[in-house]
């Protein structure tokens, strides 16, 4: 383009926050700003999982930042922590409505505009922008609401979830096109009727030299005093998506071997509930750790023999596809996936790891037992995840195909990205290279 792109993200999360989408936002914003982009993300401040606004940022209604090529701009958020339904919709519900101020009164014009979910309010501030600066809207699709909230029981008033429903299928047929990081997503809202031309593919990455630091971990396991134990791992959201209590169930039932910790690290809705209920099962193989921050996460995945990748028995998360994944790959570090469908399929044919059934607590204790006998193949899984997202699934090679996928919605000239093609031959050759070892 003659002209430098101009693009306004719009997300709930962004850094010092330390998610998934704050991770996949910021790191999208700075390669494209790097490759010449005019790239101004538009965030709350930041007070999650725990409600607690930073001290350098309260009192405040909005701010201007710049992060490394970046534009940030931050405005007002009801803070809430990451629990209890209502303040959770307060805290949604506000920040729509200030970067809906923000958004229209206080930016430039863009060239194009990415709202991303979780959480669809975002992209009716989003929608509502686009319309007023008159620029190409793009609905960014992480997770699909309001199906996420209903698989976990968080709403279940019928009519509460038609009209959810009616809103995200608004906004799926106003936006220009819809970028989703899954396939599982693209497959289901073409048969929702969604028109094929609408859709991209763009799934999540890894910032691989991020996670080679690898060597710190031993620090991490003498400081934790879990040196010489074989240590199972969590690290993420404590959430209701993951059912936790099914690790913990699963650490009752090898209590006995004293050589296997296992390890919580992060925040969330369901953690003081687990560990109450680790207290009440009188657990001395679990211990929990606060949230780290994101610079220090390669750390505790490197303190980990493997790491655990659990989510709830739904259909829903047969389709998803967690971020954690593709760190974990990148630290080198197996996984026991407890899920069924499009990330197990990941797992399983990168050789990266092994699954278990959701929801199974004598599965997945005896897939544990099972790799704690055998560190030639955890030593495998890691080496086969790692040398799969240094092929495939580097954040700056993912960036670059989206920043063309905007330039084309720009220019009216937008074509399925060739990250696409890339990952099935990428399937298609691990899941080959799967087939040979099992006829071995």
């Amino acid at each position: 383009m003659d002209e430098r792109l101009k693009i306004l993200y719009i997300s709930h999360y962004f850094p010092p926050e330390v998610n998934a989408p704050a991770s996949r936002v910021s790191e999208m914003a700075h390669r494209w700003a790097e490759n010449g982009a005019d790239v101004t993300v538009l965030t709350c401040f930041p007070n999650h999982p725990n409600g607690i606004i930073p001290k350098e940022y309260r009192g405040m209604w909005h701010c201007r930042e710049r992060r490394g090529g970046v534009n940030v701009v931050r405005t007002y958020v009801y803070a809430a922590a990451n629990k209890g339904f209502f303040r959770r919709i307060l805290n949604y519900l506000s920040f729509m409505f200030s970067s809906l101020f923000v958004g229209t009164v206080m930016s430039k014009r863009p060239d194009i505009l990415i709202a991303t979910s979780p959480q669809f309010f975002v992209a009716v501030a989003g929608y509502v922008i686009s319309r007023i600066k008159r620029c190409k809207f793009v609905f960014e699709v992480r997770d699909l609401w309001p199906e996420e909230i209903v698989a976990v029981g968080a709403i279940k008033n019928k009519m509460a979830i038609r009209a959810l429903e009616a809103l995200e299928m608004f906004l799926y047929r106003k936006a220009d096109i819809i970028v989703a990081v899954a396939q599982g997503t693209i497959d289901l809202l073409k048969a929702r009727g969604i028109p094929e031309r609408k859709l991209a593919l763009v799934p999540n990455g890894v910032d691989i030299d991020f996670f080679m630091a690898r060597a710190e971990g031993r620090q991490v396991r003498k400081q934790l005093g879990i040196d010489g134990k074989f240590v199972v791992g969590y690290i993420g959201t404590h959430g209701m998506a993951h059912k936790l209590e099914t690790i913990l169930q699963a650490a009752a039932k090898i209590r006995m071997r004293d050589d296997i910790m296992f390890l919580f690290v992060g925040d969330g809705a369901e953690k003081a509930r687990l560990i109450r209920m680790a207290d009440d099962m009188k657990l001395t193989n679990v211990a929990f750790r606060d949230q780290v921050p994101r610079e220090k996460v390669p750390e505790f995945y490197s303190a980990c023999d493997v790491c655990l990748v659990p989510l709830r028995k739904a259909e829903l998360f047969t389709r998803n596809i967690p971020s954690k994944i593709y760190e974990i790959m990148a630290s080198g570090r197996p996984i026991i996936i407890s899920t069924e469908g499009e990330s197990r399929r990941l797992v399983e044919a990168s050789g990266a790891g092994t699954g278990a059934r959701p929801e199974d607590p004598d599965d997945l204790a005896g897939q544990i037992i099972r790799l704690s006998r055998d560190p030639a193949a955890c030593r495998a899984m890691g080496h086969s995840g790692y040398s799969f997202v240094l092929a495939n699934s580097s954040r700056a090679r993912l960036a670059d195909d989206y920043l063309a996928i905007l330039k084309g919605v720009v220019e009216g000239s937008f074509s399925m990205p060739a990250t696409n093609k890339i990952e099935t031959k990428a399937e298609n050759k691990y899941g080959a290279a799967k087939r040979a070892r099992a006829r071995v």
